[in-house]
């Protein structure tokens, strides 16, 4: 899957210069594949260009990340990739800085905590290309037939829930807490109770009292009564839980912009609220961004520098941010959707970015940790679950790995 452009007076004949970018796909089938935002964006910069050309694969997100591991493992790293982490490729050496390719003004334009999440001791080598952040979705309908409003606290969901299940709802609460994505869903409750993978001085406090007071209630009040639906969390998986919201058999859940439109294409009507908290919403949601980064491998830095300039111009940052119910990563993109009507729906999403806490991608353990809570945490809050076990093994990892 491949686009081809020639690229802009940095060359020409004999000089010409290919790039190649691996990119992950964020469409949910041919119609929207991103393979389609490439090729329009490069057939773009190809007509004010000439001397380079962009030859793009876009693989889909089970796929890219080991894609790009393979490629830069046998010696063939990409120019450019657009993957879901970073860190581990810039603790090589491996990457360019972004001071390398982009010019300052460029790096101040990505919103604030997402350009510190793509730094390592200052120095920004991933560039946010997507993000996101979570709110609680709930099903108007069924909300409306059981006589609730949404809760703002723990107690309150709760609550909601057991009414919600009174009236025969199959998944009060959707937890999944399978190996698709439990570590987004573990970190957005863990935010909930006032904890998260790491402290207040940024080194992991996985194993901490609130942390531990937190899946100890899920386990008891959420997961014991019968309130999470009739697959175990652990075996549930975030696709299958939003196709399930989709069909109208899903109280509640975790969510983020793409299921607005997975909703409202089967005809749900949904509202969304901030997280519940255990006195009150949530201050700080779990935010996600994915990145882009440059291999030193095949130098190239000025042409690579070029493109990126016209990747992250704010008519292109726009148009992925719409084509895919993402919000924008630069400041000037977000500050065009929070004005226009167009936009509207995805106005929470947008005002609870700049609070959002993101996982700690800059740390090149991330990797390691995060695929242990998808193996571990869903086994924490079984009937026979040990949730301090759980979360003393996971900060065990934490610490190997760091």
């Amino acid at each position: 899957m491949t686009a081809v452009l020639g690229g802009c007076g940095l060359g020409g004949g004999p000089d010409e210069v290919t790039l190649k970018l691996v990119a992950a796909d964020y469409g949910d089938g041919p119609a929207n594949s991103s393979q389609k935002y490439w090729d329009d964006l490069v057939k773009e910069y190809e007509a004010k260009h000439s001397g380079v050309k962009i030859d793009v694969s876009v693989y889909s997100w089970t796929d890219v990340d080991s894609k790009v591991k393979e490629l830069v493992d046998a010696g063939k790293a990409p120019d450019m990739a657009q993957i879901g982490a970073y860190a581990d490729y810039a603790d090589k050496g491996l990457l360019y800085k972004a001071d390398d390719l982009i010019g300052i003004r460029e790096q101040a334009d990505f919103a604030g905590q997402l350009g510190s999440a793509g730094q390592i001791n200052g120095i920004q080598y991933g560039m946010p290309f997507a993000a996101s952040t979570r709110l609680l979705f709930y099903n108007k309908t069924l909300f409306a037939d059981a006589g609730l409003t949404p809760p703002k606290t723990w107690k309150q969901l709760a609550a909601d829930a057991e009414a919600l299940k009174a009236d025969g709802v199959k998944y009060p609460y959707a937890l999944p807490l399978g190996p698709e994505e439990a570590q987004a869903e573990t970190m957005q409750w863990l935010l909930s109770g006032g904890g998260g993978y790491v402290n207040s001085v940024g080194t992991y406090g996985i194993d901490s009292t609130e942390n531990l007071a937190t899946l100890t209630w899920l386990k008891d009040d959420l997961v014991g009564k019968g309130l999470t639906g009739p697959v175990a969390p652990g075996n549930l998986n975030r696709a299958t839980a939003f196709s399930a919201f989709a069909a109208g058999d899903v109280g509640m859940l975790d969510g983020h912009p793409a299921l607005m439109k997975i909703a409202a294409a089967k005809g749900v009507k949904f509202g969304m609220v901030p997280m519940p908290g255990v006195e009150g919403q949530t201050k700080n949601a779990m935010g996600v961004a994915d990145w882009m980064m440059a291999f030193k491998k095949n130098g190239h830095a000025e042409q690579v520098g070029d493109f990126l300039d016209f990747v992250y111009s704010e008519k292109n940052v726009l148009a992925f941010s719409r084509e895919y119910d993402l919000l924008p990563v630069t400041n000037s993109a977000s500050s065009v959707m929070s004005g226009d009507s167009r936009d509207a729906d995805l106005k929470p999403f947008l005002d609870a970015l700049p609070d959002s806490e993101l996982p700690p991608v800059g740390k090149t353990s991330w990797a390691s940790v995060s695929a242990d809570v998808k193996k571990r945490i869903g086994s924490a809050v079984r009937a026979d679950g040990d949730p301090a076990g759980v979360l003393r093994a996971l900060q065990l990892t934490a610490q190997n790995a760091e």
